[in-house]
């Protein structure tokens, strides 16, 4: 009978652990946890970089009194030309590289476009047609700035596209002094341009630009000549 109490009453292994005790949790799940928690940081830190850029971007402005050696514009709409070719008549810089050309396009209808002087074409404007990207763009340009032996340069482009430009020309030459010229773009003139689908779809693949390019430009990996005599070589 005593026997028989004893088996009665002896605590079962599991209900002598006490509640305040923590549940052991597998590794598979301890990962999924932590990963968890590394994509909701890495959300974060991609939208917080995100806001950071654009603000960057829509309040940027050009210089009161722009001036330098010369002047470089990257080829992506004719506003940015005009812009370069009015700079260099106001006497911002010496000469000016239009970079990005295609091959098709004439020195003339570039001329026609801008409505420059005959004279100031041909004395003081190069027409750069090898670069067939950003990076392209940096490469021509310092390839040119350093046949002329310029120090400082303006550098007109789309505020949008600025940030890229000058990280690309700082990478292919850190000893020249870039100023930015930036051309607002239209559809990021209006203060609430983030509920224009358009502008924010430009913004938003500018931005993922900017990422792979300091990805690459840092890592080394993907990095390529971006000129069109390269291509030819390969």
């Amino acid at each position: 009978m005593s026997h028989m109490l004893r088996n009665t009453i002896r605590s079962k292994p599991e209900l002598n652990r006490s509640d305040s005790d923590p549940v052991r949790r597998g590794p598979v799940r301890r990962m999924l946890r932590w990963g968890g928690f590394a994509v909701v940081l890495a959300a974060a830190l991609i939208f917080g970089g995100f806001l950071r850029f654009a603000d960057s971007v829509t309040t940027l402005k050009p210089p009161a009194e722009p001036h330098a050696d010369a002047i470089v514009v990257l080829t992506g709409g004719y506003q940015r030309i005009d812009q370069a070719v009015e700079l260099l008549q106001k006497g911002a810089g010496k000469r000016l590289l239009i970079s990005g050309v295609h091959p098709t396009t004439t020195r003339a209808q570039i001329r026609k476009m801008t409505q420059a002087a005959p004279e100031l074409f041909s004395c003081c404007v190069d027409i750069g047609y090898d670069a067939l990207d950003t990076i392209g763009n940096a490469e021509e340009a310092t390839n040119w700035i350093h046949a002329k032996g310029y120090k400082s340069v303006l550098i007109v482009t789309n505020n949008y596209h600025m940030p890229r430009s000058l990280a690309e020309l700082a990478y292919v030459d850190p000893d020249t002094q870039f100023i930015p010229y930036p051309v607002v773009n239209t559809d990021l003139k209006n203060a609430n341009w983030f509920t224009d689908p358009n502008a924010m779809r430009v913004m938003l693949a500018e931005y993922a630009k900017v990422l792979l390019a300091g990805a690459r430009n840092i890592t080394g990996l993907g990095r390529h000549p971006g000129l069109r005599s390269a291509e030819g070589d390969e």
